[in-house]
């Protein structure tokens, strides 16, 4: 069965969407079909990690939302962009990175609703083994809907206080929305501290399993989003992480 896969963060900068973006990657290298939506529709990004500067037209998720097309038709083809040498297929569903279309949103809103048959139709129609979900930070009505609808979370945080504080609170939530699995992804950790430790630490504390450790890195930094990191360096350490990440996410 099609698995549909949030990826969420309570604060920005934790590296949600590139943990979103390489964790769909892996999975497509495994030979899956994968969609990646980017729900962060007040301040979208993740396309650039595709290499889709801009829509050049095509429709967005902005547009299935206020009902000018349907949501197969804004999606984008990214596998051969990110990998050539893919052996599954990638498509990207962006949203619009045009200033009066994010004002737009903040101003009117849309029917959440949509959403939902939206990630059905869009599994239905493109033939996906997985749909993953790059929400937007903290808790508004479509993370909560992505939460809620989602077969496994995954919760990225950095070992921040105020992640720390903010962390424990999504997974409150999602416990209380019945999310069937949950993992945490501890992001950007310092090379003085001990995974294992921090690992051990953080699943005392929340009672949730950890998905994965991902160490600071100096060449995930100089990319700079520039492209998918485990597409560019599949035989760097961090990528074998991501691998790992992936596989336990959908196990």
């Amino acid at each position: 069965m099609p698995r549909i896969l949030s990826v969420h963060s309570f604060r920005g900068g934790t590296g949600k969407s590139n943990t979103s973006a390489n964790v769909a990657t892996v999975l497509a290298m495994d030979g899956l079909r994968l969609g990646v939506v980017d729900t962060d529709i007040q301040s979208p990004g993740i396309h650039v990690l595709f290499g889709v500067e801009d829509a050049g037209g095509r429709p967005t998720l902005n547009d299935y939302l206020w009902g000018g097309c349907e949501i197969e038709d804004t999606a984008v083809e990214v596998g051969s962009t990110v990998d050539p040498s893919l052996t599954g297929r990638m498509f990207l569903i962006p949203s619009s990175v045009k200033a009066g279309e994010i004002a737009e949103v903040l101003r009117k809103g849309y029917d959440v609703g949509l959403l939902n048959d939206g990630f059905q139709r869009a599994i239905e129609r493109l033939g996906l083994d997985a749909l993953v979900i790059d929400t937007h930070p903290g808790m508004n009505e479509e993370t909560l809907l992505s939460i809620a609808i989602s077969d496994c979370l995954a919760i990225v945080m950095r070992p921040d206080k105020q992640d720390y504080q903010g962390t424990g609170v999504t997974v409150d939530v999602a416990r209380q929305l019945g999310v069937p699995s949950m993992s945490l992804v501890v992001n950007k950790v310092p090379r003085s501290l001990d995974p294992v430790a921090l690992q051990t630490e953080i699943e005392s504390a929340y009672g949730c399993p950890v998905a994965g450790v991902i160490p600071h890195s100096d060449e995930l930094m100089e990319l700079a989003s520039s492209g998918v990191f485990v597409a560019r360096y599949p035989d760097h350490p961090v990528t074998a992480r991501y691998r790992a990440i992936a596989r336990a996410l959908l196990a």
